[in-house]
């Protein structure tokens, strides 16, 4: 499988093209922003995108939705709860909403993704695995000793749980019992910072380890 992390947007957000290297067949997961960055290695990977997935709909893992969907003609797919932040950002901010004052709503979802469906593209498939706790609508993109957790599991730490639908209960029991429960070596790529493995995380996390 084709990984390559891009770090884009403001809150330097990790965007993975992600791709088949047999069929050239290929998805963008959580383009945050610098379309053309993304649109430019999908050009130099020489994919074919078939679908952009959003792991959870707020605005630092959804901005080049649009400019990447209108470029690739591919459909976006996010889960149903997370769905109406795509066209109103502000719904997942609540009382924060104000300082970003200057958002507006990209194109709506395509796709619905619940627990348990599948993305293909090509010969590979990532299945999804609801992880809510960071938004209610979070998921996670599973496949052979990979997952994509989007902000449900950081090194060393974990997503926050103050904005609407976050819940920190809800969030270490999607971790303890849908991430850290994949083997050890499984390398994790997150929303923010580097990539980790589910091992480091169950030893070492402050918040999730095992005692």
């Amino acid at each position: 499988m084709i990984i390559i992390p891009l770090v884009v947007g403001d809150l330097a957000t990790n965007c993975y093209v992600v791709g088949d290297p047999d069929t050239k067949k290929g998805i963008v997961i959580d383009p945050g922003g610098h379309a053309q960055r993304i649109l430019h290695t999908v050009k130099r990977q020489g994919l074919e995108i078939v679908t952009i997935v959003d792991t959870h709909g707020h605005f630092d893992h959804v901005l080049a939705n649009e400019v990447v969907k209108e470029a690739t003609g591919a459909p976006i797919a996010i889960h149903p709860a997370d769905a109406p932040m795509l066209t109103d950002p502000r719904k997942g901010f609540g009382v924060f909403a104000m300082f970003f004052g200057g958002l507006r709503g990209g194109p709506p979802a395509d796709v619905l993704l619940n627990d348990g469906d599948e993305v293909r593209f090509g010969k590979q498939v990532l299945k999804v695995v609801h992880t809510p706790g960071h938004s209610q609508g979070s998921i996670s993109l599973v496949g052979d000793g990979v997952i994509f957790s989007g902000d449900a599991l950081f090194q060393g730490s974990i997503g926050r749980t103050d904005f609407p639908g976050g819940d920190y209960d809800q969030l270490i029991a999607s971790i303890r019992t849908r991430i850290l429960t994949l083997p050890d070596d499984t390398v994790v790529y997150s929303g923010h910072g580097p990539a980790t493995t589910v091992g480091e995380e169950r030893r070492y996390n402050p918040f999730v380890r095992e005692t």
